[in-house]
């Protein structure tokens, strides 16, 4: 009876813009933040005049630069060489720097309490949470330097120049990768006005600020931010910063504009 003599629904699309963050508990790294957006589209179920709840689907993208507090910093990680033998790897990287692109799908579930206060002017609120999948998260490494060395404790053995074996430098280096992901809920709130525009459209114009919970990454083991390749010091794999800690807290948060257009 609710759904049948009360309830109607309003569809809506829009776009959000503004501060886009990945924010990271890994010690020594530095996030150059970047604009970010999204793009979304769902309905609105109105229960009574003021109060409604939403749900739809949204597409978002999160870029930064990442990059070493201290560019003469040597990370270490364990590793296998061909032969099987365990090793200290140590690598040593000159002006490193990481650009990384999250790209996620959002399913959004809210409460809207709305308020005329004006002809053909609503006040909007919007508070709930959303379920946060990220599609993608790339990244794309690069370097003036990187260096390599071994040490092998069973033998008291360090070598610094082995270039066949994945041992030694090399310059000018540039790789991509991508970090494994998954799900996680964020927060999300809503404060803005809609404008009537005609008798079935209406202009939505907020400011929206939202929070995750938990971290997208993924990790099994703690790896080497530069790869070790067995076999040359060339083509080496870009794990990124963020592998060097398994259990590494990389957690989403935006705010900024949002501009959506009502179908009533």
């Amino acid at each position: 009876m609710l759904f049948s003599t009360v309830a109607t629904a309003q569809f809506y699309v829009g776009v959000q813009t503004g501060a886009a963050n990945l924010e990271s508990d890994v010690a020594g790294t530095v996030a150059e933040t970047k604009m970010g957006g999204a793009v979304k589209a769902g309905y609105i179920y109105s229960f009574t005049k003021n109060i409604g709840i939403g749900s739809g689907v949204e597409f978002s993208q999160y870029k930064q630069n990442v990059s070493l507090v201290s560019s003469s910093t040597t990370l270490t990680n364990y590793e296998v060489d061909a032969s099987g033998s365990a090793f200290i790897y140590n690598v040593t990287t000159s002006n490193y720097k990481e650009k990384q692109t999250l790209q996620a799908l959002q399913i959004p579930l809210f409460l809207q309490f709305k308020m005329n206060i004006n002809k053909g002017i609503d006040f909007n609120f919007r508070g709930g949470v959303k379920y946060f999948l990220p599609v993608s998260y790339k990244i794309k490494a690069t370097a003036d330097n990187v260096t390599g060395t071994a040490y092998y404790p069973d033998f008291n053995l360090s070598i610094d120049d082995l270039p066949e074996y994945g041992i030694g430098q090399e310059s000018s280096y540039s790789a991509s990768g991508e970090y494994e992901t998954k799900g996680i809920l964020m927060s999300s709130f809503e404060l803005g006005f809609t404008f009537d525009i005609t008798k079935k459209n209406a202009l939505y114009v907020a400011m929206f600020v939202e929070n995750g919970y938990g971290t997208i990454l993924d990790q099994k083991n703690n790896q080497s931010y530069v790869g070790f390749n067995p076999t040359s010091t060339n083509n080496r794999k870009a794990n990124g910063l963020y592998s060097t800690e398994q259990n590494a807290k990389i957690t989403p948060a935006a705010f900024g504009l949002t501009l959506g257009w009502n179908f009533k």
